[in-house]
């Protein structure tokens, strides 16, 4: 074997496919019975694969700890979001653009991308071994990959390995972090696996519960710190979800007592919400919620948290509608997440992304510490990484042959 590659999520599978088109041999390895359980699960939602922001934003969407900008930047240039579209045409699944800039599959669905793509890496000479646990790497007699199987411990020689085991959200489909152990029992530093693109937990009254459980704050803004971000929140038993403050995540886990402000009129002033109450002088709230169009969960949290102010006057009320204060507790579990923050830290790895003190090892995808906000920089963030991983796998063999 040429090159394992470990882990068969969208990382992995397009790491499989460059090093395969080069005519490597190659197998890929994955846990589970079969392999893009996850990329599947992604794509419950209509598959969101890349997004049309001008390239020097796309690539600012990106963060991580002692994150390398410029390198992140080279990496994503290697095979920026046109690639990505070109990828899946070539696969006979056209893509199309949403308004958001959001780019999905034309049929909105991620299976039948995956059984092209599988079928192709077939028709390769991929091999795919499932159901084989990753246990670790060593060297005795060149390089050795270890599994857990069904059939017991079993050892793989090859040339060269990637790692692509994702990061610690949704289990089920593989991607529980276990890998973090053996590497760190390899030496390797890993910055703490935690929940990114998460809700968060709110103490809400019983009152907001009753009334507004599962419905939508549509078209509000909300602030944490000096960061805006507009869109949609969803009032869960729990507290929040939604993908403004997926975005803020990274600002909020920073903070010692997370809270946000909402902006439930963010496109009118106070002083454009005053005048079209001018005429009112009791039952304010009930009055605002006709007039300013106020949603029913708005109303609901605008009542239960902050009930003295929407009573007191027009004025009071519409700076609370303008700016409400609503404290955090912390964000949901990380098997819960749409994705995971930490990883393998970027001073473990080199300017090819192999492991500095496992030569021949590189890493690609969500195990490395970077993460983005949804919106199709995930899932690029992922393509992305494994094409270059791949790439200088391919060099590493040809310089150590």
């Amino acid at each position: 074997m040429d090159i394992a590659i470990i882990g068969g999520g969208p990382a992995g599978l397009r790491a499989a496919e460059v090093a395969a088109e080069a005519g490597r041999q190659v197998t890929v390895f994955d846990a589970r019975p079969s392999v893009g359980r996850k990329f599947l699960v992604a794509g419950v939602g209509g598959l969101n694969i890349t997004n049309t922001e001008d390239f020097e934003a796309f690539t600012s969407r990106y963060q991580g700890t002692d994150f390398p900008a410029e390198f992140w930047k080279s990496i994503l240039e290697q095979f920026p979001p046109d690639s990505l579209r070109n990828w899946s045409a070539n696969l006979g699944i056209e893509t199309f653009a949403a308004s958001t800039g959001r780019i999905y599959p034309r049929e909105m669905k991620a299976a039948p991308l995956l059984r092209r793509w599988i079928q192709k890496l077939r028709g390769l000479g991929v091999k795919f071994a499932t159901r084989h646990y990753w246990t670790g790497i060593h060297s005795d007699s060149g390089m050795q990959i270890d599994f857990e199987t069904p059939e017991g411990v079993r050892s793989y020689s090859t040339k060269t390995a990637i790692l692509a085991l994702g990061g610690g959200s949704w289990p089920g489909t593989g991607s529980d972090g276990k890998w973090v152990k053996t590497l760190k029992d390899a030496g390797i530093n890993i910055v703490p696996l935690s929940a990114a693109n998460c809700g968060w937990e709110v103490a809400w009254p019983e009152a907001v519960m009753s009334r507004a459980e599962g419905l939508p704050l549509k078209n509000v803004t909300i602030q944490v710190g000096f960061e805006k971000e507009a869109g949609e929140l969803l009032i869960t038993k729990y507290g929040l979800e939604g993908g403004a403050i997926y975005k803020l995540g990274p600002i909020l886990k920073k903070m010692e007592i997370p809270f946000l402000l909402i902006d439930f009129k963010p496109d009118t002033s106070v002083e454009q919400l005053i005048k079209k109450m001018e005429s009112v002088k009791r039952d304010f709230l009930s009055e605002a919620s006709r007039r300013w169009r106020l949603s029913e969960g708005a109303v609901a949290v605008l009542t239960s948290l902050h009930g003295e102010a929407v009573k007191a006057s027009v004025e009071s009320l519409a700076k609370i509608v303008k700016c409400c204060p609503l404290g955090l507790l912390h964000p949901r579990p990380i098997a819960e997440a749409i994705s995971s923050a930490g990883g393998v830290a970027w001073s473990e790895i080199n300017q090819d992304l192999m492991l500095k003190k496992m030569p021949g090892v590189f890493v690609a995808g969500e195990m490395i510490d970077w993460e983005a906000p949804t919106g199709g920089y995930l899932m690029q963030g992922c393509f992305a990484t494994g094409t270059f991983a791949a790439k200088n796998a391919l060099t590493w063999i040809r310089d150590n042959e």
